[in-house]
């Protein structure tokens, strides 16, 4: 019997396939640093190697969504791409991201077989890749060891990243990330083998038979739309990696790089707080706004909880939250100034401000404590007095 690829527990691994020690038993971890061309003793120099053909797909997908502009098309192909992309951003929030990456919740085989379907939609790579890039990316973020490494620089963060190959760090720090939890799923493995394949069929000659052979559509209309479509998304997408590491508050965490963006949480589908996203990785609302402000993929999860196809979602307390803001974010957060205005005078209050806001340490400038990072539910790095705090909704029958 195939276990439940989302009810794994493991621990990360070497490249050998063993358990490496994490802070609890007092075994100091060799971690990355941030400048690629910052070589520890007995590396070779870096060198950013381009991979041309990358370099030719953007190019080409770009020109071609651009074309669009120039080309008529109908109302019902404009309303498939849109409809198609919500579907597409669901599978990348809700699937690749909360789901599988994080372990932010449980789902069935029903909404799991669901979700992969979206998630290539969007064409963004398989599960098990996105899965892989994103872990790392939490465990190492803004070192050489994170794929897309905001500390060298936007363009880098948003899109270079795809454009050359890979730092050495990413592949020899990534291999400590594992990924049996999804590599034992079969449909995941045939997702991963067929993925180019799948993606034909499904981001790109299902909408466009919709669109021509159902609407009667031009072929070229309902094309150059759903080229448009993927890579608005990927910009959207691009942008959580890019923005929110550079532009917007920190409110529970001032010493690193991500941020909370209004605007990519408002595209993203709930994607942009993003601060608070690094510190509670396994929330499943990726935030700590009430209700669904903002926030698109929470009442798609919500509404399968109802239907009973989603369990054991988990949510940081608000006790866990207020603690956390007061004692490390950048004070810009509502419980800070409440909490100063209690408690300081009108001179104090102004001075608490310019200490915590503009004169607060630069993220790009620190070497995290990776031992207090951690990918998600699941991760052995997790503390266990959070694990313990963890409120969970809609918790699985029988446990």
């Amino acid at each position: 019997m195939v276990p439940d690829p989302y009810d794994v527990v493991f621990k990360s691994t070497d490249e050998n396939g063993n358990v490496v020690a994490n802070k609890s038993n007092g075994v100091i971890r060799d971690y990355p640093r941030k400048n690629p061309y910052d070589t520890k003793p007995g590396e070779k120099p870096y060198v950013l190697e381009i991979v041309w053909r990358n370099v030719f797909i953007m190019l080409y997908a770009h020109c071609a969504a651009l074309k669009v502009f120039w080309t008529p098309c109908q109302l019902s192909t404009i309303l498939i791409a849109v409809g198609y992309g919500i579907l597409g951003s669901w599978g990348i929030a809700a699937g690749a991201h909360r789901l599988m990456a994080h372990k932010s919740y449980k789902a069935n085989r029903n909404l799991q077989l669901l979700l992969i379907f979206f998630q290539t939609i969007a064409l963004q790579n398989s599960c098990i890749e996105w899965v892989r890039d994103h872990r790392v990316h939490h465990k190492y973020s803004d070192t050489n060891a994170d794929p897309h490494n905001a500390s060298r620089g936007f363009f880098f963060s948003h899109m270079g990243w795809l454009l050359c190959k890979k730092h050495p760090d990413v592949r020899k720090y990534g291999s400590r990330i594992s990924m049996a939890d999804l590599e034992c799923d079969p449909v995941l493995r045939f997702q991963h083998k067929y993925y180019v394949w799948l993606v034909l069929l499904i981001s790109l000659s299902i909408p466009i038979f919709i669109s021509t052979y159902i609407f009667g559509d031009t072929f070229s209309a309902a094309y150059h739309m759903n080229i448009f479509r993927i890579v608005l998304a990927w910009h959207i997408t691009w942008s959580i990696n890019s923005v929110s590491h550079i532009w917007g508050n920190r409110p529970f965490e001032k010493d690193i790089l991500p941020t909370d963006t209004f605007i990519i949480g408002f595209l993203a589908f709930g994607e942009g707080w993003h601060n608070f996203h690094h510190v509670y990785p396994w929330d499943y609302k990726v935030s700590e706004l009430p209700n669904y402000y903002c926030n698109f993929t929470i009442p798609f999860i919500d509404f399968f909880a109802w239907l009973g196809w989603a369990t054991d979602l988990k949510m940081a307390s608000d006790e866990m939250i207020r603690k956390r803001i007061m004692k490390s974010g950048d004070g810009t957060h509502r419980y800070s100034i409440e909490e100063a205005k209690k408690k300081k005078t009108a001179k104090e209050l102004l001075d608490l401000f310019n200490n915590k806001v503009l004169q607060k340490s630069n993220p790009h400038e620190l070497e995290g404590d990776f031992a207090d990072t951690y990918w998600g539910y699941g991760d052995n790095d997790i503390p266990e007095e959070e694990i313990k705090d963890i409120t969970i909704l809609k918790p699985t029958k029988g446990k």
